[in-house]
């Protein structure tokens, strides 16, 4: 992450130098663009860092879902820092109506075409670890990009695939601008890269937000888990079942279990190991498994508290 945060860094100072000199609003804004991905990747690396910390006294559970919390600052970042200024500074073209200067536009041009390599091969190689371990889970890439708990992962992917659409825009901009000699193209590009960075920041800010106020899994896996247990001998049923999402790729179940009436301390026991190893074999981040055991009951004829009256005692 340092690494990516590092080369974003270096492609912004260039976008922002031939910004100034070519007074280009759009490639100013994709200057901004690098600007937030960087904070971003910082504020991924220190989500990855502090949120794999292992349970302690008083947090037993671990610091998974601290994950969520810096993530969902880098997406307020991306807010701030990206979308604000290519904004503002596609407005401020309009109205002001700069003159355009292209003197320097083959360096423009220029690079645009290098920050696309390098984004488009970050994206690329986060792609491909999305594929493997999409694959791994039995699931389409698209799927797992949309249910997985691991959000860096989904930040790196839609942040990468957010740049290279900024600076197809601002490349579309520059190049309208240079063949009408309309400064408008130029704003229009900066503010269309501001919306997208909207966009994209209120999408991952929203799922690090249900997140971390704790989400459940996806209801396939919630229906395969449940059933897993309903499925264990001695169980009548299960009446209250919950999957919560305690840190990327970590779950914690608890239910409320019914077990056949005649079930021994022995045979309550022996399911509950039994459910532990079917969880777990089903889904590999099943961290924690909490059951309440209780025994079925024949349900009252009645409400509480009152028994049905006899024919003869009606009578």
């Amino acid at each position: 992450m340092l690494v990516a945060g590092a080369a974003n860094l270096l492609v912004g100072a260039a976008k922002a130098v031939v910004g100034v000199i070519s007074g280009s609003a759009a490639l100013q804004a994709e200057a901004a663009h690098s600007v937030a991905d960087t904070v971003t990747e910082v504020f991924l690396f220190i989500a990855a860092r502090r949120g794999a910390r292992g349970p302690d006294s008083r947090h037993p559970f671990g610091y998974g879902r601290e994950t969520y919390l810096w993530a969902f600052l880098a997406a307020l970042a991306t807010f701030v820092a990206g979308a604000g200024f290519s904004i503002a500074r596609g407005i401020e073209t309009l109205f002001r109506g700069e003159p355009p200067d292209d003197t320097s536009m083959w360096v423009v041009y220029g690079v645009l075409a290098f920050a696309f390599v390098v984004e488009g091969g970050s994206l690329a190689r986060g792609v491909r670890e999305a594929r493997h371990t999409a694959a791994a889970l039995s699931l389409p890439p698209l799927d797992y990009l949309e249910d997985t708990t691991d959000t860096p992962v989904k930040a790196v992917i839609f942040e990468d695939t957010a740049a290279l659409i900024g600076l197809v825009l601002a490349a579309v901009g520059v190049s309208l601008r240079h063949l009408t000699g309309q400064t408008a193209w130029d704003g229009l590009a900066s503010i269309a890269i501001g919306a997208l960075l909207v966009v994209t920041a209120a999408t991952l800010a929203r799922a690090n937000l249900s997140l971390l106020v704790g989400q459940t899994v996806r209801p396939e896996l919630q229906a395969a888990l449940r059933g897993s247990l309903e499925s264990l001998p001695g169980v009548v049923s299960v009446p209250v079942f919950v999957a919560v999402v305690i840190g990327p790729g970590s779950l914690m179940i608890a239910a409320k279990v019914h077990f056949e009436s005649a079930s021994t301390a022995t045979d309550i026991e022996r399911a509950a190991d039994e459910a532990e190893r079917r969880l777990r074999a089903l889904s590999p981040g099943v961290r924690y498994v909490f059951l309440d055991p209780t025994p079925s009951v024949p349900e009252q004829a009645g409400p509480p508290g009152r028994t049905l009256a006899t024919d003869d005692e009606e009578a």
